[in-house]
């Protein structure tokens, strides 16, 4: 925006930074996130404090770096609070996890290190960042991130200690990251109606686990690779040996299919159209299909029932059950996207594919977050002064989030059907 639109916002900006910077101790210390934040949102292709403090009128260059990257002040309630106050703004139809890439040169800037970067598409030297989003058909807010920080970070002390890493932080893979997070704003009261995520994530056999464990519903992408057995498809035990042997326990004795078999399996007459929201350039619109499978390999878990009835002795073999969910776009040869939830067996197909779809408003933050707001402009390269930064940008964008919110916002767009379709059984 430019400097009439922000000094028409300066009040509301004001009663922004008073509730959600409370927590910092002192005066001028909010008027320097006040500023910062001014200057994140101002337009300017460069979100660096030095552009930032030349384009303010009240810019102080040495000022705005010692309060990002030298002041003590604690991010996390900052975070809390902005999390707590748009999830109350929002009403989040789901929580949709992901990380975020930034290219950066050298080695020396906290956690950066040769690993895939999404934002080049290739291996690269970056900085990763996990980070979980409420998210609704019309607007969506970071609640919270982790910096994800390299096997090769773990027991380098020169590095740590110049970008000033504590000591209680290690390596940590982006899936325990993401649940780290949930654990967290479960701590700060916040539940979510969904889990949506992308195949990095929903691939993971012990990451959906650990969701289940949580009582957390999801729905999330996985790969054409991942296995499953048809829902009627039973395990069975062979016979006994001998009167004195022991009772075999019940396994399935065909292989377990890929979910790209199981749904050309249903033939293009078992997916119907669906609209799933109103884009900018019209309905989003595609043919989907949802049934029940039980997803197999080494890495599935027994459900807690049978965890505890095997340490008895014995378990029925019975994998559980999650819906699969397909889509088959009328201009495709076989299914091109899949999903796995587990939301309840009555769930609508509506819902379902409604769900499927919402991780696109992560992909939109992550854009105005770096392309509007600045995310990868940031230059230092210490923890403190990466989480601070990473906090007033979420912060800027929760502010521009609640402006464009109003009573005169159009309303989220319903899912629609041209067909109905029943719920199936693979």
């Amino acid at each position: 925006m430019d400097v009439g639109q922000l000094e028409g916002l300066r009040a509301d900006l004001a009663e922004f930074v008073g509730d959600v910077f409370a927590s910092v101790p002192r005066r001028d210390q909010r008027g320097k996130a006040d500023c910062y934040l001014r200057g994140l949102m101002l337009d300017g292709r460069r979100k660096s404090i030095q552009a930032m403090a030349s384009r303010l009128p009240d810019g102080n260059e040495q000022n705005l770096q010692q309060f990002v990257n030298q002041s003590p002040w604690d991010p996390l309630p900052v975070r809390r609070r902005i999390a707590v106050r748009m999830t109350r703004s929002l009403a989040p139809d789901a929580w949709a996890i992901d990380d975020v890439s930034v290219p950066k040169d050298g080695r020396m800037s906290v956690g950066v290190a040769p690993q895939y970067c999404g934002a080049l598409g290739k291996r690269a030297n970056c900085q990763v960042a996990v980070s979980v989003h409420a998210v609704t058909a019309t607007a969506s807010c970071p609640l919270q991130w982790r910096l994800f920080l390299p096997a090769e970070w773990a027991d380098d002390a020169e590095r740590r200690a110049r970008t000033h890493v504590p000591a209680s932080v290690g390596h940590r893979e982006k899936w325990l990251l993401a649940l780290d997070i949930l654990d967290e704003l479960t701590t700060w009261g916040l539940t979510p109606q969904v889990i949506v995520a992308d195949a990095a994530y929903g691939t993971n056999a012990r990451f959906r686990q650990a969701l289940a464990e949580r009582a957390l519903h999801y729905v999330v992408s996985i790969r054409t690779d991942v296995t499953a057995h048809a829902f009627g498809t039973l395990p069975v035990a062979p016979p006994r040996k001998g009167a004195n042997g022991c009772w075999p326990q019940p396994r399935y004795r065909q292989p377990p299919l890929s979910v790209a078999v199981l749904a050309t399996g249903l033939g293009r007459e078992a997916f119907t159209e669906m609209t799933w929201r109103q884009g900018p350039r019209g309905p989003m619109r595609s043919r989907f299909a949802a049934v029940r499978v039980r997803p197999a390999g080494k890495a599935i878990e027994r459900p807690l029932k049978a965890r505890a009835s095997a340490e008895q002795g014995w378990w029925d073999g019975i994998l559980p059950d999650l819906w699969l969910i397909a889509e088959w776009p009328t201009t495709a040869e076989i299914p091109t996207d899949y999903w796995l939830s587990n939301l309840p067996d009555d769930t609508p197909i509506d819902y379902l594919v409604r769900q499927a779809k919402a991780r696109w408003r992560i992909e939109h933050d992550y854009r105005e977050l770096k392309h509007g707001l600045g995310l990868d402009h940031f230059e230092g390269r210490s923890w403190p002064g990466w989480h601070h930064h990473v906090t007033l940008v979420t912060a800027a964008h929760a502010f521009l989030t609640e402006q464009r919110l109003s009573p005169k916002a159009p309303a989220p767009g319903s899912l629609s059907t041209k067909s109905s379709m029943s719920s199936r059984t693979c």
